[in-house]
């Protein structure tokens, strides 16, 4: 069975008939940009406890809110890591002394898992999204909402995605997930899609929270899976996941 668990924001717990993979994960302490709170600043209302039993901690980017110092302060540095180039190097200078830094197109394997690198969003380096296969099932993760355009047209199990745009002033939409949605339910067909990277439950304050803006919402995203598009093409399920709740991804 593989199965995933959301924790909030980009983080989450993938298990692959119990192979467990930790991805971006925001467990503990506040999440604050730079150069300061009056910025952005975000804070849990409670902590998680790191899962246990992990096999792989897979980073995106390098960015604080995927590559939070506080969270991966609590995990085991022998914790084998996968990220782009910029996440690796922040575990290294962490201590983390297993790291595999993956450009987009380049792959790893842990065990039956096969991890394919693929390009993300440019900020402003571009970062990377993920393709996971696994023969108990496939799936396609990336938290900006950029879909590589060299990413093969295979069906998938379900895709892990934003379902808003968000947006700031004069930088224009720096989640696009309102926009790949219907991209990805086209290239992919999967029967699951679960929405990311703007749910939980966490409270947010400083200057870029009172200029951010919002298009779309998860109701019109789940309207947008369950119309279908192209010919042939079956409609999909969207989640918009509990934190802490594990969700079914393929049996």
């Amino acid at each position: 069975m593989v199965a995933a668990t959301y924790f909030g924001a980009n983080g989450w717990l993938l298990d692959f008939d119990g192979l467990r993979v930790l991805v971006d994960p925001w467990l503990c302490g506040d999440l604050v940009f730079p150069p300061g709170r009056w910025l952005f600043a975000a804070s849990l209302p409670r902590p998680w406890p790191v899962p246990p039993d992990l096999d792989l901690l897979l980073l995106t980017q390098g960015l604080p809110d995927h590559c939070h110092p506080p969270s991966l302060e609590l995990l085991d540095r022998d914790l084998p890591v996968v990220g782009s180039a910029t996440a690796a190097s922040r575990v290294r200078e962490l201590g983390f002394r297993h790291v595999t830094a993956l450009s987009p197109g380049q792959s790893h394997q842990l065990g039956a898992l096969r991890i394919l690198a693929t390009a993300g969003a440019p900020v402003p380096q571009v970062e990377n999204g993920y393709r996971l296969d696994h023969p108990g099932g496939s799936l396609y993760l990336e938290p900006h909402g950029y879909l590589d355009p060299d990413l093969p047209a295979d069906p998938l199990d379900a895709v892990i995605t934003p379902v808003v745009d968000l947006s700031l002033p004069l930088a224009g939409a720096f989640v696009r997930g309102r926009q790949v949605l219907p991209q990805l339910l086209e290239r992919f067909h999967p029967s699951l899609v679960l929405a990311s990277t703007a749910g939980g439950e966490a409270r947010y304050e400083g200057l870029l929270t009172r200029a951010l803006s919002q298009q779309g919402s998860t109701e019109d995203a789940a309207a947008v899976a369950a119309a279908g598009g192209s010919a042939g093409r079956a409609s999909a399920r969207l989640i918009d996941p509990v934190p802490g709740q594990a969700y079914r991804i393929a049996a």
